[in-house]
């Protein structure tokens, strides 16, 4: 919303430096996007034409000869000769002219110069040369009472003026006008705000013998209010109304629709204005539509209507506008119009909205009316249209007697209920009820003391947005100052923090970024081929109904297609030993689906997937070793019975290099190193490690576990043994593991597999697994016999629990 000081002038004193009332305007909520001073155009003054000639040597360019008082030049009789390739002029015009040594407003420095060799001294000026309209063709022919030689912008009354960009948001209705705006910034100086009352001169017969109203939907329409204007002529508005709509963002066009626009911009009130003789016995109707009705409107476009849509029509109950929205080509006005109905009604606001959404079409109009009107405004508003059309139009209008204003239903008026201790409880500051009455009083909010001691208060009817007392208290804060309240924080009764399973998965990203790994976020959204292609060949994965893309219509069952992806697109950018993990959801099929499920279950347990969370990390070049140690060391964080158990069945993982990851005896996962097969399908050359968990029994477990004390770091020297047993194929390594640390005590602080070996040293169904153990005390250093003893008791653990012979 963009208004002048000077036309807030027009309805209370303003005065104040323009920086300080923007900040008294900021304050108010309504905030200051851009202040500009208009330029004070100094040596712009208005000058006469007092001769035209033709250039001898350019057909596109004029002399024109300019009367100035003071001024000589090469013109006919001593007059200043310009150069101007504008024809619009005639003798005798006064024109705006830019005098030698002007700087315009684009920055141009006006100058003597010679144009095809004729002298031009100085440059007769266009509205759009000026910032002061967009016509940008014809030089501005300005009015015959503007004094010769004036400055030009005193004659326009915009000399010193000030344009303020506001942003209003959607709750101030009352801030869609320059009266509006120069309420609220009245009330905060404490000077007088009136809206002036428009005076009319009523001519000729009564409204009623030429015109009629009727509201068919009372709901749509509220009040429908209706004048008639005779006598009119079609013409340009006067220079400082159009000056007035250029700088507010609003093109003229010609008298009769600048006053409409001017009205609007000036008290808020879209009105429409038809070409009485186009408008039968001059019947206005409004009501809703019954669908599938067809207009064209003013933009030239032809939209159809659907039921419930509201419509304004004539006695003949035929279309000519969409209320609220935009007026039917059918009656418009144009340059052979005489006679002018003038409609200003009050519609339902989301009636409005809905119509303008679905239409695509938003106007100034319909923004206002969607965001509410003022219904008493009415007669107002039509009367200063009438005044104002009466004013810019040669030789004035006639005006019939009388207007009809037609009543529909009308919101009630509301009154709320202010506590002055709820005020101050809301705003952090004692309010008393008659500060409060002086704050709210001067912006139309009318308040009584009953004797409880709260204030009754009326709401104005330009304030719909104010329903409750909590919109009081936004309005005594706009008032008071929302400086002046001082800043308190809030204090919660629960101050935020992350729960304990947000904080277990925190920890968990923390070990999986400690270890090396890098996370990922691969699409949720699969093909179907790539969940074959990574080699799960389970249940069905679960189909998306209306998949973005084609190659996306699956949800994943596993992180392991996106995570090879991720590695095989790295490889392809000779990135050959990435490792990269992902905690994210999985999804399988619905938990209540299956044979036994009624066809007409909607449950979301029937319909909707299941969705799990999940762990997954690969290593690109790693084996089933680097899996494991990664397992082992999340156990190790989170202090979890973590153990393996060898399998050779498991989706995409190797047949003989993978394990099932058990937690308290139940499997949660999967570690080894993906089949090659899969890699092949990728594009993966080199091996990769695979570790894949559900993360929620994995927190869960973690969550149930007692808070485990930090353990000291000795100080003492350690001691690596290494031992190798030859084992049957059908012990596993974890198994050994597990027995060695067990047999090994305090002292024995690590169990690293580190050599698999089959060959023909060994025995049929049988392997060598060599370990490396570390042995370290926290009060003393180990002797050799201490290590020794430890040593032996390992060796014979390990042979006695699984008839295994040391190499």
């Amino acid at each position: 919303m963009k208004v002048l000081l000077s036309w807030l002038r027009e309805f209370a004193p303003i005065e104040g430096e323009p920086a300080e009332l923007a900040d008294h305007l900021s304050d108010l909520g309504m905030a200051v996007e851009e202040m500009r001073m208009l330029p004070s155009l100094d040596g712009v003054v208005v000058a006469r034409v007092a001769g035209l000639r033709p250039h001898p040597e350019a057909d596109r360019i004029q002399l024109v000869d300019v009367e100035l008082p003071g001024a000589t030049g090469e013109g006919t009789g001593g007059a200043l000769q310009v150069c101007c390739g504008a024809f619009n002029m005639s003798v005798g015009d006064l024109v705006p002219l830019a005098t030698v040594g002007t700087t315009m407003p684009g920055g141009l420095e006006i100058g003597e110069r010679r144009m095809r060799g004729q002298l031009s001294q100085g440059m007769c000026c266009s509205a759009a040369e000026l910032e002061l309209g967009a016509d940008a063709e014809g030089i501005m022919i300005l009015p015959g009472e503007f004094e010769l030689g004036a400055p030009l912008m005193s004659q326009l009354g915009l000399a010193g003026d000030v344009l303020y960009d506001l942003e209003v948001n959607p709750n101030r209705p009352d801030a869609m006008s320059v009266a509006g705006v120069a309420r609220d910034l009245a009330a905060r100086l404490g000077v007088p705000f009136r809206i002036p009352v428009p005076v009319v001169s009523e001519s000729g017969e009564d409204i009623s013998t030429v015109a009629s109203v009727e509201i068919i939907d009372a709901d749509l329409c509220g009040r429908f209010g209706v004048r008639v204007i005779r006598d009119v002529s079609i013409g340009q508005s006067p220079l400082w109304m159009q000056a007035r709509l250029t700088l507010c963002g609003m093109r003229p066009i010609n008298s009769v629709v600048d006053v409409s626009n001017y009205v609007m911009l000036e008290l808020g009130t879209p009105n429409h204005t038809y070409d009485l003789a186009l408008v039968p016995g001059g019947h206005l109707g409004t009501r809703r539509s019954a669908g599938r009705e067809r207009l064209i409107t003013l933009d030239g476009t032809e939209r159809e209507m659907l039921r419930g849509d509201g419509l304004i029509v004539d006695r003949e109950d035929r279309p000519i506008g969409i209320s609220g929205v935009m007026g039917g080509e059918n009656t418009e006005i144009s340059d052979s119009t005489t006679a002018v109905l003038l409609e200003l009604a009050w519609w339902d606001r989301l009636s409005i909205s809905r119509t303008s959404q679905r239409l695509g079409l938003r106007s100034e109009a319909s923004m206002r009316f969607e965001r509410g009107t003022d219904h008493e405004l009415v007669p107002i508003a039509l009367d200063r249209f009438c005044e104002l059309l009466d004013r810019v139009t040669p030789g004035g209008v006639s005006v019939c007697s009388g207007r009809l204003d037609g009543r529909g239903d009308l919101p009630p008026a509301t009154r709320v209920r202010v506590r002055p201790a709820r005020m101050s409880h809301l705003l952090g500051r004692p309010f008393a009820a008659d500060e409060l009455r002086g704050l709210l009083d001067p912006i139309g909010l009318q308040c009584t003391v009953p004797d409880d001691g709260a204030l009754e208060v009326t709401i104005p009817s330009f304030r719909p947005d104010v329903i409750t007392e909590t919109d009081v208290a936004e309005e005594v804060a706009r008032h008071y100052g929302y400086q002046r309240l001082g800043r308190t924080v809030p204090r919660s009764p629960e101050p935020g923090r992350l729960t304990p399973v947000q904080r277990l998965r925190r920890d968990l990203r923390r070990v999986l970024v400690g270890a090396g790994l890098s996370e990922a976020m691969p699409n949720p959204f699969l093909a179907p081929d790539a969940v074959r292609r990574a080699g799960i060949d389970g249940a069905e994965p679960v189909r998306l109904l209306n998949p973005l893309a084609t190659e996306e219509s699956v949800l994943r069952p596993s992180l392991l297609p996106g995570l090879l992806t991720a590695a095989a697109y790295n490889s392809s950018h000779r990135n050959d030993t990435v490792s990269l993990f992902e905690i994210g959801v999985v999804f399988g099929p619905p938990t209540a689906g299956g044979g036994d499920i009624a066809a007409a279950d909607t449950t979301a347990a029937a319909v909707l997937p299941t969705e799990t969370e999940h762990l997954g990390a690969i290593w690109a070049g790693g084996e089933a070793a680097d899996a494991v140690h990664l397992t082992e060391l999340i156990a190790t964080a989170f202090g979890l019975d973590v153990s393996l158990m060898n399998a050779g069945d498991l989706d995409g993982m190797h047949p003989v290099r993978a394990a099932a990851v058990l937690l308290g005896g139940q499997a949660v996962g999967v570690v080894g190193e993906v089949d090659p097969v899969v890699c092949e399908r990728h594009g993966l050359a080199q091996r990769c490690a695979w570790l894949q968990v559900n993360v929620e029994p994995l927190l869960a477990a973690a969550s149930a576990a007692a808070e485990r004390p930090y353990q000291l770091v000795s100080t003492y020297p350690s001691s690596d043994i290494d031992l190798a047993f030859a084992v049957p194929d059908d012990v596993q390594a974890s198994q050994v593991r597990n027995t060695l640390l067990v047999s090994g005590g305090d002292e024995l602080r690590s169990v690293d597999l580190f050599d698999v070996y089959r060959g023909d040293q060994m025995d049929t169904d049988t392997r060598s697994l060599a370990y490396r153990l570390r042995l370290q005390a926290d009060d003393r250093t180990l002797t050799d016999e201490q290590v020794a003893d430890i040593r032996q008791r390992c060796i014979d653990a390990v042979e006695h629990a699984h008839s295994a012979v040391l190499r």
